[in-house]
């Protein structure tokens, strides 16, 4: 009974392994760099964010609730969704609605307002005690910024990192439903739409192998930046 299930379901002569790795290849590309251009520009929002949060002024307070509001407009969209809304802009952006790069507008848009919120909060979970004396010892703005908020963030900004890399990587499979490439468009059309379930499985675990792999380094640099 064992045999004739792996003879029925997990067929593994009859994969394409070329398909396979330019797959996988596809899947870690769009990962890889969706995930340099959120991070740029979650640190920009993120950063915007926790400025005019902690400004006393009309303006700041202004500022900042019109960026939370595009955030959390942005954060509560369901990435499908967000996927077919933009289809017009992809199409004049990207000149194509299918393959790797009309994924790209999609996953920055859905990643970098969740970023930039964790962003944020490790940016507020800094001690004010540890700013307060950095201030009177006559640092400036831009030496806060970079030798006392950067430095005592960094192990929670690695980790809201690799936590938004892990979800990358679950949208770029979700992307390959509409045909934005990678292991997900395999394992929808190759897999699930010509009932091979062995392609399924391997797309899965490849898939999981990624995320294993992300996580494991975000927690190998957690463990060497965090000095507490």
């Amino acid at each position: 009974m064992n045999k004739s299930f792996i003879g029925k379901y997990l067929a593994f002569s009859e994969v394409d392994w070329t398909k396979v790795w330019e797959a996988l290849g596809d899947t870690i590309t769009l990962t890889l760099l969706s995930t340099i251009i959120i991070f740029i520009l979650g640190m920009l929002l993120g950063v915007g964010l926790y400025a005019l949060s902690r400004g006393k002024k009309v303006f700041g307070k202004i500022g900042y609730g019109i960026l939370s509001v595009i955030t959390n407009v942005l954060r509560a969209v369901p990435f499908m969704i967000l996927l077919i809304i933009l289809m017009p802009f992809t199409k004049a952006l990207m000149g194509s609605t299918i393959g790797v790069k009309a994924a790209y507008p999609a996953l920055i848009l859905s990643a970098t307002p969740f970023f930039a919120r964790m962003v944020e909060l490790s940016l507020r979970e800094v001690d004010g005690g540890v700013l307060e004396a950095a201030e009177a010892m006559g640092a400036s703005k831009s030496q806060i910024f970079f030798k006392v908020l950067l430095k005592e963030s960094l192990p929670a900004l690695i980790s809201g990192l690799t936590v938004t890399t892990v979800s990358m990587i679950g949208f770029t499979a979700m992307a390959g439903v509409i045909g934005a490439g990678g292991l997900g468009q395999l394992a929808w059309n190759t897999g699930f739409q010509r009932n091979n379930f062995t392609v399924i499985l391997v797309a899965t675990v490849l898939i999981t192998l990624l995320v294993f792999l992300v996580q494991g380094l975000g927690d190998f640099w957690i463990k060497k930046v965090d000095k507490r």
